[in-house]
């Protein structure tokens, strides 16, 4: 069992220098009663085996030793392990000015009790197993770093970045194995914040899915019901980027898209890419657990929109593909998909969404998207190759379903424009030994070796 972090990106929104019209200010000095809007973001880079953790965070406050404020009020129940090396939006809210030398994260310990998803491997195909997660500590206080604070009210962005260490939190063996009783497991959270700017690679969404409520092609808007209640402006421009043919135009209330961009001031997020996953208002996610002729493929699913009656999250489904007729690949246009993806490259370990519809019980499939997924593992020793610059390859090992699928070690591609996190690129990477990491990228099926690899647009070495 390798090291699982979750990671909560808080970015605080300082509108300092201009006003909401472009009206400049006659005064530098921030008003004691002005506030800041703050957007929330979750991310997720878990142990191997697990495929869902859920955990409802109550609230977040920020603390500087004579006030607080609150950065989350609003209970907010996330399935971090769907947010596999992904940043999603969770919540917004305003606060103070002020500089903030900690944070308290409050966790909800019953109602409902965390939850842990894992992929049992002694089964064919894999299975899922289950077990609640039992808090120790429900409250946790976390200093900043000395001497580097959280400000808000300063020009640009800020933002809180919280690294939840699973494997010194989960109940785990010497062998790194899970400790379950009686379907029990004890929770003991450890997390560690830090100060970061919103407008690096931890200030990004990468990944936000919900239901399109309205579109106004007037303004280059559409308004989305998200994941976690809030609805949320959509803007798209000239260089917003949307799969196969569709537009703005394209979009229709209760069609479900997924988007990735950045937040903007007003709390709106500005687009870089728009996919369209189905008009039909029915979608299943998750990863593949095994994969038949047809192709009938057996899933987790780990998000839904419209399905829940029978189709309901953190279970496993078979789902008959064969009379599918699209294929796409997340956020890119469907000439590569032609080449890289289709009914023949499904593949044990890859994460899908399945759009279609929903009618009298009954999912009918009619789209299906490769996503973006995080990885996690073990390096391994002497397997990093160089080509040029960043350009090469390495190879992986972990304890669930990508090396169960690849029988052993997996490879993953990276290019030069990969970014590399807490490593000197590749060439450190070369050097690192058996370092544990996590590659975040699309998972293909390589044809000539039957077996799953990693196209990794980002790869953190775990501390």
């Amino acid at each position: 069992m390798k090291r699982f972090t979750l990671v909560l990106a808080l970015a605080l929104m300082a509108a300092v220098g201009s006003g909401c019209n472009g009206v400049s200010q006659n005064s530098n000095t921030t008003p004691p009663t002005e506030k800041f809007q703050v957007f929330v973001t979750g991310e997720d880079a878990p142990v191997s085996s697990v495929v869902a953790f859920n955990i409802t965070i109550d609230s977040i406050t920020l603390n500087n030793g004579s006030s607080s404020v609150t950065a989350l009020s609003t209970p907010t129940a996330v399935d971090f392990g769907r947010l596999v090396g992904l940043r999603s939006l969770l919540a917004f809210n305003t606060v103070a000015p002020g500089t903030y030398t900690t944070a308290t994260i409050t966790f909800e310990t019953s109602k409902p009790a965390p939850s842990v998803n894992y992929v049992d491997l002694t089964t064919i195909p894999p299975s899922l197993g289950t077990a609640t997660g039992t808090l120790s500590n429900a409250k946790v206080t976390v200093s900043f770093p000395t001497g580097k604070p959280l400000v808000v009210g300063s020009n640009g962005m800020a933002g809180l970045h919280m690294d939840f260490d699973l494997r010194d939190s989960l109940a785990i063996d010497a062998s790194g194995n899970l400790i379950i009783s009686n379907n029990q497991i004890a929770v003991n959270p450890v997390v560690d914040v830090m100060a970061v700017s919103a407008s690096d690679d931890l200030g990004q969404i990468t990944e936000f899915t919900g239901n399109v409520v309205s579109v106004n092609t007037s303004a280059n808007s559409f308004l989305m019901q998200g994941p976690y209640g809030f609805q949320e402006t959509i803007d798209v421009n000239s260089s917003t980027l949307f799969n196969g043919s569709n537009s703005l135009s394209s979009l229709i209330a209760n069609g479900i898209v997924s988007i990735e961009g950045t937040v903007q001031a007003d709390g709106s997020i500005l687009a870089n890419s728009v996919e369209l996953i189905t008009t039909d208002a029915a979608f299943i996610s998750g990863r593949i657990l095994a994969v038949n002729p047809g192709p009938v493929v057996t899933m987790f699913v780990g998000e839904e929109l419209g399905t829940s009656a029978t189709i309901p999250v953190d279970s496993i489904y078979t789902v008959d593909l064969s009379l599918v007729p699209t294929y796409d690949i997340c956020f890119i246009d469907n000439w590569v998909t032609n080449q890289l993806f289709g009914a023949s490259s499904l593949v044990v370990g890859q994460r899908i969404f399945v759009g279609g519809t929903y009618q009298s019980n009954t999912f009918t499939p009619d789209m299906v998207s490769l996503r973006r997924q995080g990885v996690v593992g073990a390096l391994v020793a002497s397997s990093v190759s160089i080509t040029s610059g960043n350009q090469g390859s390495f190879q992986m090992q972990n304890d669930a379903l990508m090396s169960y699928s690849a029988g052993g070690p997996f490879t993953v591609y990276t290019g030069n424009k990969t970014v590399f996190v807490n490593i000197n690129g590749l060439g450190g990477l070369q050097s690192a030994g058996a370092t544990n990491l996590i590659a975040r990228g699309l998972v293909f099926y390589d044809p000539n070796t039957n077996k799953p690899v990693v196209w990794a647009g980002r790869v953190r070495v775990l501390p």
